[in-house]
């Protein structure tokens, strides 16, 4: 369940940011900052839905009724993740990457995983499952750890493989620009076959 969802949450300007400030002039400290942004927005949207939902599922003695609701928060992500494509170009913004500095790519960090459409979406499905089906609140840092460990990649392959491995990030980036929305939708269709699988089951 958490691999499918961390890949939605960083399928699009996510992980074509981390390529972008992977490639940067101050790479490694742009790309730690970035990455230390989305812990912090990931870790509230996640914990709120999971806080949220529990006091809910503890009244209602059923997890059947949060399963239909993050069924329809999945749907509603496919549906942005569709109505997305078209997008081609990177956003505007994205040619200040070069030149970033740190705390500009703190705050990207922040607000991209904490406040894009796509990912508010999947983190509220994933706190809300994680509650309904009485999992521990700290079982929320797998998926956390997991999203940030994909959006790290780009600084890992850097580091592993040098000027090499910069080189060869553009080419990632292309990609990634052209077919994440695609990325998306088959991560999504596994996240809604577990949870259907638990609300049938």
């Amino acid at each position: 369940m958490l691999l499918p969802a961390a890949f939605v949450m960083i399928a699009g300007p996510q992980i074509l940011t981390s390529i972008f400030l992977a490639t940067s002039e101050h790479w490694a400290r742009n790309t730690a900052a970035y990455i230390f942004g989305a812990a912090l927005s990931i870790t509230l949207t996640v914990s709120l839905a999971y806080w949220l939902t529990n006091g809910h599922t503890i009244k209602a003695g059923s997890h059947k009724i949060a399963d239909v609701i993050i069924l329809a928060l999945l749907v509603a992500a496919m549906v942005h993740a569709f109505l997305a494509r078209k997008k081609a170009n990177p956003p505007k913004w994205m040619g200040r990457l070069e030149t970033a500095s740190p705390r500009y790519s703190f705050r990207l960090g922040f607000l991209l995983l904490g406040l894009f459409p796509g990912d508010i979406l999947t983190s509220l499905a994933v706190g809300a499952f994680l509650a309904s089906h009485g999992h521990p609140w700290w079982h929320v840092f797998p998926f956390v750890a997991l999203t940030l460990l994909l959006l790290a990649l780009p600084l890992l392959d850097a580091l592993a493989f040098g000027k090499r491995g910069r080189d060869f990030l553009p080419k990632v980036r292309d990609w990634m620009n052209t077919n994440s929305w695609i990325v998306s939708e088959i991560a999504l269709v596994f996240f809604i076959v577990i949870v259907t699988s638990s609300l049938v089951g």
